[in-house]
């Protein structure tokens, strides 16, 4: 008779299944824990709704204005003519309720773009474009007038329409956020 003694080589059936138990509970583990780390991530409701905008100029006519959405807020995105960038220019800031250069609203090189928020600064209420004495944005509720760089000339409004932060990644495209 020979007596067969096992070495530390040789794999067994209890190491075997040591193994398989170690490996089910640590898969076991990891989907216990997984809903609780994911659900510490925002949605994707959340995440469009933080996500930039882009969007393309090429097809706004000059003398249009363009609504859109951000972030659920209601932007205006204006083509300027020659005559209405020659007047918001030629503006007298010291006159203004809220003084502002047009310069300092529209980005350099790029004044025949106007990009604002498109809610009166009064109570909220969306002003119409190409209208009032000014020929910018007459809101219809109270009667403030805001002129083609969106500043405020006449009316309750206490303040310009304010310039959401945007930048030109090309000729013809901006991106909003």
């Amino acid at each position: 008779m020979t007596d067969v003694a096992t070495t530390a080589a040789e794999h067994t059936r209890r190491d075997f299944l040591f193994i398989a138990t170690g490996a089910a509970g640590a898969v076991a583990a990891a989907s216990a824990i997984w809903p609780f780390v994911s659900q510490m991530a925002p949605d994707a409701d959340t995440i469009a709704a933080g996500a930039p905008v882009e969007f393309d100029l090429t097809p706004v006519a000059e003398g249009q204005i363009v609504k859109l959405f951000w972030r659920g807020k209601l932007i205006f995105v204006r083509h300027r003519t020659k005559t209405e960038i020659k007047s918001a220019v030629e503006t007298d800031v010291a006159s203004l309720r809220d003084p502002e250069a047009d310069a300092v609203r529209v980005k350099a090189g790029k004044s025949q773009w106007l990009v604002v928020y498109g809610n009166c600064t009064h109570l909220g209420c969306v002003p119409l474009g190409n209208d009032g004495s000014f020929n910018g944005w007459l809101c219809p509720c109270h009667g403030s007038v805001f002129d083609t760089s969106g500043r405020i000339r006449q009316g309750p409004a206490p303040t310009n329409l304010p310039v959401p932060p945007y930048e030109f990644v090309s000729d013809q495209k901006i991106r909003i956020g």
